[in-house]
């Protein structure tokens, strides 16, 4: 069940029974010769809805544009810089929390988030800190990365070794293929080197990494290998916002 498929008369019912959301939030940026430049928001996305299915939680509006300035040397790439992006979380979260929702599960497709969304977690429970004694409903975050749960590392493994590599890896390629074959893209390259040392900006990262990819050999990706990497993280999901769902 998606937000924006609503009215705000069935929010405003759907809170007497919950008040939790999920928030798909990713990055639109390369991914090397194959990879969809919405890759990092498709995969959230998609586990979203799969994670629906059995839980019946409501998803938020994807956050499609998150922090990728390293990427801005390749066409097509957007960037919001750490301030901005910020801004967003918290502008997003208090805009729902005001009017009854209390627990936030960001469901993250980007790396390059994961040190923003904690700032700006941190900036909400500031806020809310300092307005000690407000009416304002308690209010709890949480950041799960889709690809971050055991049992997907386990399936990397298997699937593809140590091939699935940092960056347009063969995993999350396998998700958008899943989601949309008609946009499977070929590409002839060769396996991934090394990386030969941390990049800097975004000038840096495209002298590193020319074709995009981080040590990801993302030829590897089939719609089936998304399937089960698409709803392994689902089943995942599920747990893990119910448990947060019934912390106290």
């Amino acid at each position: 069940m998606r937000l924006q498929f609503m009215t705000w008369a069935e929010v405003e019912s759907h809170l007497e029974t919950s008040k939790g959301i999920i928030i798909p939030i990713g990055s639109t940026e390369q991914h090397g010769p194959i990879g969809l430049i919405g890759t990092d928001a498709i995969c959230p996305e998609v586990i979203a809805d799969l994670a629906v299915a059995e839980t019946g939680a409501l998803i938020g509006p994807t956050i499609s544009v998150g922090m990728a300035q390293h990427h801005l040397a390749f066409p097509g790439s957007i960037a919001l810089r750490p301030t901005t992006l910020i801004a967003v979380i918290k502008d997003y979260v208090l805009s729902l929390a005001r009017n009854g929702f209390e627990r936030f599960y960001f469901l993250n497709g980007h790396g390059g988030n994961i040190a923003t969304v904690g700032a700006a977690f941190s900036e909400i429970y500031a806020e809310t800190s300092f307005e000690r004694g407000s009416r304002r409903p308690p209010i709890r975050c949480k950041l799960a990365n889709w690809f971050g749960f055991p049992e997907i590392a386990a399936l990397s493994k298997e699937l593809y070794a140590d091939r699935d590599g940092r960056h347009a890896t063969a995993s999350e390629v396998a998700v958008t293929q899943y989601a949309y074959r008609e946009h499977i893209k070929r590409a002839e390259m060769d396996p991934a080197p090394p990386a030969p040392r941390a990049f800097c900006d975004a000038e840096d990262y495209r002298k590193l990494f020319p074709d995009g990819r981080i040590e990801a050999d993302s030829f590897l990706a089939t719609p089936e290998h998304g399937e089960r990497f698409a709803k392994t993280s689902a089943a995942c999901v599920a747990k893990d916002f119910a448990a947060f769902l019934a912390e106290t």
